[in-house]
């Protein structure tokens, strides 16, 4: 089946599951883990490099995406009844923008029409390393952002 041009400008609720996962752009930053801090206002979320060990660090692809959820205990089933609950998701993410209305980046794949345009755009997470690589005690380390309870 192909996809219908701008099929991504349709409400959420109505797309195919094919429509649903061609909204990823490939940056692979729900793969990376975070971190949460403090309590009620103070809390601030701390996006990290450490990535799920399934994650390619290079392509910001799952190396074993059929399998994913029984392979890792803390892949999320992104979901249109979860998506706006996923506050831990990136600005640019595809899912997230369209959920709160926005458009889509200029850089993102389904615009561009080049598979390679999130990779050109350096939205991937650089110097990524699995977690299995990190002992625990030196995540905060491995911060590289954050933010505010919203």
């Amino acid at each position: 089946m192909s996809l219908e041009p701008d099929f991504y400008k349709k409400p959420l609720a109505t797309l195919s599951s094919e429509e649903w996962e061609a909204l990823c752009d490939g940056c692979g930053r729900c793969c990376y883990r975070t971190l949460l801090t403090g309590r009620g206002k103070r809390t601030r979320l701390h996006y990290t490099r450490i990535a799920c060990n399934l994650l390619n660090l290079k392509t910001g692809s799952c190396s074993a995406y059929s399998e994913r959820f029984s392979r890792c205990a803390e892949c999320t089933h992104l979901t249109i009844r979860n998506v706006g609950k996923c506050d831990w998701l990136p600005e640019t993410c595809a899912y997230r923008r369209l959920y709160y209305k926005q458009p889509l980046p200029d850089w993102h794949p389904l615009i561009t029409h080049d598979a390679d345009s999130t990779r050109k755009a350096g939205v991937q997470i650089q110097n990524g390393v699995h977690e299995c690589d990190i002992n625990p005690d030196d995540w905060q380390q491995y911060v590289i952002g954050e933010r505010g309870a919203e």
